[in-house]
């Protein structure tokens, strides 16, 4: 027996939103951050840096590794498509090809969104009350609108905006999932003959799960998807519901085992599960750190979705909310169990904004109105402040903010660009008009009351890529102090190194231009670069007597962040005894 839902929709508000209007929202989300800025500093510049040395070949493929460092992901087909896309796309710049494909991988991810939750909106359990003489929403017309909300309040998630546009193993997990997300809501609106597409998304989405670094994840989703799958009673066609139900779970089945094989072949099994404890003061911090990263990182999804869940409760085993609470669950899971939490988290992020799009049609007005207001007053706000201090960058009005900035970016030169700037300008009048349409006595539809958290996630991060993005080139990048390395050291030496991370080391490869190696016992090269933490065993690594200590060399804005930097004594006329001085942390 069907428990009655608790949506109540009429026709009239289940109108498209236009397919223009939600295209534009999906272009100034994606591109702005792929383009235009370098790597940053930790994750993104270090997988970079791995797939620059695949695409020479200084590393082997099924083991990519940056000057004999592994990645901070055992991942390896992010690595392959960075790779891929710099060797094809030779005539750009190596950053900006190694993009490429993860530009495309946001754009499956919303993609996969929209129509998983389309799928998931079609089931029988998740549609409106019928009406006693008609006017209810129809299945088709309800399922898009649903839709729509799910994707712009996928758009709309904080957490989503910056790791979203990076060459990491994160992005690769989240379009994977995404897939696999997509596949299994299809699977039950598919009839045997067009079953090929969720199939082939399965297939690809788990397989690109275990080669990302997620091996778990995808058997858990896999085996999750089969269960889900072993229970389902809905299809188009009731005949046929039994023989399509039993293809779908061997097929679910046997990609899983098939996946979990292909993992233990490549020894992309990890032991990572570090569950905090409670009795430890440092392991109570970290529980209260992952609390607030799960408040901000997935808001507003989160609270649409715990209302889901209550709304809908009695309909928690129905296909619209058990799958998208199992993949939500298996992502939470792996945060609260793995150090890399923010980046796990990211994988929560479309199930729950598919679980925030059933609360829409359950919202009272009142409620509605109020996540209007929030919205207005936060991203208003904030792009006031950016637009505020951008103007004290450019002109030194006002005097605080602009003290703020050479404070916080000590050397950093502030530039204009006019098509960031008319960029900015364009999208700061959109969202003028989107709260002036917002406000308007327009009909009512289930993703209004997402367009103004969607539309201010993308104006924050579309003025931060254009009018603060020289500032945070400047500051969350190694390139200022891997111009200063190079400006001391011969061009045409190679650089010895110790103690640098992976980031460190592709960034003075990159922006730097330098050939490094690790260093041993015996000198290699004329200079040698040691970072300041790895000071204390600088000596058993090298024999000191052959270096003399040159500078200590600091990045702008991490006075914490230091190198020191070392020339062979028998090139240099500093004499033994000046050689080595200590690099200091500094204050």
């Amino acid at each position: 027996m069907n428990k009655p839902s608790p949506a109540i929709i009429a026709q009239s508000a289940v109108r498209r939103l236009p397919r223009l209007a939600l295209l534009l929202f999906c272009i100034a989300y994606i591109l702005p951050g792929f383009l235009g800025r370098g790597p940053w500093k930790n994750a993104d510049i270090a997988a970079f840096g791995t797939m620059r040395e695949l695409a020479a070949g200084n590393t082997p493929w099924l083991n990519p590794q940056l000057l004999g460092q592994a990645g901070e992901f055992e991942a390896l087909a992010p690595y392959w498509l960075g790779a891929v896309a710099i060797k094809t796309f030779a005539f750009l710049d190596p950053a900006l090809a190694a993009r490429i494909p993860f530009g495309l991988l946001l754009a499956l991810t919303l993609i996969s969104t929209w129509y998983a939750v389309y799928y998931l909106a079609r089931s029988p359990q998740a549609q409106p009350v019928a009406f006693a003489f008609g006017g209810e929403a129809s299945p088709v017309d309800y399922a898009r609108a649903i839709a729509d909300a799910g994707l712009l309040a996928l758009i709309a998630s904080l957490g989503l905006a910056q790791l979203s546009h990076e060459t990491t193993p994160a992005l690769a997990q989240l379009g994977f999932m995404a897939l696999v997300f997509y596949a299994m809501a299809a699977s039950a609106y598919r009839s045997a003959y067009k079953i090929i597409g969720p199939a082939l998304g399965l297939a690809v989405g788990l397989a690109g799960l275990a080669l990302s670094g997620a091996p778990t994840v995808a058997v858990l989703l896999g085996a999750g998807s089969t269960l889900l799958a072993l229970g389902s009673t809905q299809n188009a066609r009731p005949e046929k519901i039994e023989t399509h139900a039993w293809r779908w779970v061997l097929l679910t089945g046997a990609l899983t085992l098939a996946v979990a094989a292909l993992s233990w072949a490549l020894d992309l099994w990890r032991w990572r599960i570090e569950i905090p404890g409670l009795d430890d003061p440092a392991d109570r911090k970290e529980w209260r750190s992952l609390a607030r990263l799960l408040i901000w990182f997935t808001w507003p999804a989160w609270p649409l979705a715990a209302w889901t869940l209550w709304r809908w409760r009695r309909q928690l085993t129905s296909r619209h909310v058990a799958l998208p609470l199992w993949f939500a669950a298996v992502a939470l899971g792996a945060t609260v169990t793995t150090t890399a939490s923010d980046r796990s988290l990211l994988l929560s992020l479309p199930p729950l904004a598919a679980l925030a799009a059933f609360a829409l049609p359950t919202l009272k007005r009142s409620v509605a109105s109020l996540i209007d207001w929030f919205t207005l007053l936060f991203f208003t706000g904030c792009a006031a402040i950016i637009w505020i201090i951008w103007i004290a960058m450019q002109t030194g009005m006002p005097r605080q903010p602009a003290a703020n900035v050479a404070k916080l970016a000590p050397g950093f030169e502030p530039s204009f660009s006019w098509l960031a700037f008319l960029a900015a300008v364009m999208a700061t009048l959109a969202w003028a008009w989107l709260v002036k349409w917002r406000a308007g006595r327009q009909r009512a539809a289930i993703w209004k009351s997402m367009v103004l958290p969607a539309g201010g996630a993308t104006l924050c991060w579309l003025l931060l890529m254009t009018l603060w993005l020289p500032l945070l080139d400047y500051a969350r990048s190694y390139a200022p102090l891997s111009r200063q390395v190079a400006a001391r050291v011969n061009p045409q030496a190679c650089v010895e190194v110790h103690g640098l991370n992976s980031a460190q080391v592709a960034a003075f490869q990159y922006h730097g231009h330098l050939e490094l190696r690790q260093a041993g016992a015996k000198a290699a090269c004329p200079y040698l670069v040691v970072d300041a933490d790895a000071q204390t065993t600088l000596s058993d690594t090298v024999d000191m007597p052959e270096w003399a200590y040159l500078a200590t060399l600091r990045r702008p804005t991490d006075k914490n962040e230091n190198v020191a930097l070392y020339k062979r004594v028998s090139l240099t006329t500093a004499t033994p005894s000046s050689a080595p001085a200590p690099a200091r942390r500094g204050p």
